[in-house]
């Protein structure tokens, strides 16, 4: 059987719709690449967007930033030393873009200038730290991404 140029045209699109479709159907079933929102409240979070640029330029404005480290024992972050640690009210919340199950929050209670997070609460892997604190009425944000 002879096949004109006009049914071989028709074969081919109907197999790459097939394929295309065959794509479509394998993305969206397959569990492994399930990806949810970056944050459950996403509307919220853009309304408190203002608060944010205000506590991170009060942040960019400081003399020298908060600095973090690996060690051992976990990750060190290190408060400025022109602050009395014991002022310093806040939270850290530590993101894994991969894995919400694993978001976790601390309090800020310092009594030196450095606060460790354990070694068991950090899996290796990228982490978005975000420390809102505030120190004598005037508040700051700090955001880092790291790889542990």
């Amino acid at each position: 059987m002879k096949i004109n140029w006009g049914t071989g045209l028709v074969i081919g699109m109907g197999l790459f719709i097939s394929f295309i479709l065959f794509l479509v159907f394998k993305m969206s079933t397959n569990h492994d690449l399930e990806h949810d929102l970056v944050t459950d409240n996403y509307y919220q979070k853009e309304q408190e967007l203002q608060d944010d640029i205000f506590a991170q330029q009060n942040s960019a404005d400081m003399e020298k930033q908060i600095t973090g480290l690996k060690t051992d024992m976990g990750y060190l972050l290190q408060f400025p030393e022109g602050f009395d640690p014991e002022k310093i009210t806040g939270n850290v919340f530590l993101y894994r873009p991969s894995n919400k199950q694993l978001d976790f929050e601390l309090p800020l209670q310092l009594t030196d200038p450095n606060l460790l997070i354990p070694d068991n609460r950090l899996l290796e892997g990228r982490w978005n730290i975000t420390i809102d604190w505030e120190y004598e009425g005037k508040s700051f944000r700090f955001k880092k991404q790291i790889i542990y």
